[in-house]
């Protein structure tokens, strides 16, 4: 199990040698420093603390300054620092720095990021609610309607879509393609969209499910 942290860059396609129209999404990816080992016998689990991009030290807790210290960044803190699980105990020590090169092309990848902020939004933009009637009579065209019930249960269950934060959270795919690695530039061409707007950190893990036949033929 490996993996990176990186920045959503933006969209753009390329050409295959055949022609071909591939749609990609540019990820920046590293560098990484390794700021900390976590092993099975000192933490009970087997991880990488990973930091990445750049941020001054005095707007970082002194916790993660001790970190900081060990991996030999004195001029500078990470921007973000995120673990990174594995299944066995990490081969590399503090102070070494990750690349994009630990992938390479052809490979599939999952991409953990958080989706785009789209505020306090109502059923019908939220879930795609029909809404009520536009012609004579209707005057809840934009609403959920009714969400309670009579006398049994007498309640609104836990859960019922209604209006509300929409956008912002955590989400994961899986299986994406990469289709380029350039390693001067610390980019990382992967095949399709990936949650999260321009701009915004993402965690590049190795494809934990393996891929289907169909998407080893694309």
């Amino acid at each position: 199990m490996k993996g990176l942290l990186g920045k959503k860059i933006g969209m753009t396609q390329i050409f295959t040698d055949a022609g071909e129209v591939v749609p990609v999404t540019v990820v920046e990816a590293g560098p990484c420093p390794v700021l900390a080992c976590r092993t099975q016998e000192h933490n009970g689990y087997s991880a990488l603390q990973l930091g990445f991009g750049k941020r001054k030290l005095k707007n970082i807790s002194r916790g993660v300054r001790g970190h900081i210290a060990d991996a030999g960044l004195n001029e500078h803190g990470p921007a973000c620092v995120r673990e990174i699980r594995l299944k066995a105990d990490p081969e590399e020590n503090v102070g070494d720095v990750l690349f994009a090169d630990i992938f390479t092309a052809d490979e599939f990848v999952d991409i953990v990021g958080v989706t785009k902020g789209r505020g306090f939004q109502g059923v019908i933009k939220r879930y795609r609610f029909a809404g009520g009637r536009a012609s004579h009579g209707g005057d809840w065209t934009r609403r959920g309607g009714s969400i309670g019930c009579c006398v049994d249960p007498g309640k609104v269950y836990k859960g019922k879509k209604m209006p509300g934060q929409m956008g912002n959270v955590r989400r994961t795919v899986q299986n994406l393609k990469v289709v380029q690695v350039r390693k001067d530039e610390n980019l990382l061409l992967i095949k399709g969209a990936i949650p999260g707007p321009n701009g915004r950190q993402i965690i590049i893990c190795e494809a934990k499910k393996r891929p289907s036949p169909n998407l080893e033929k694309e």
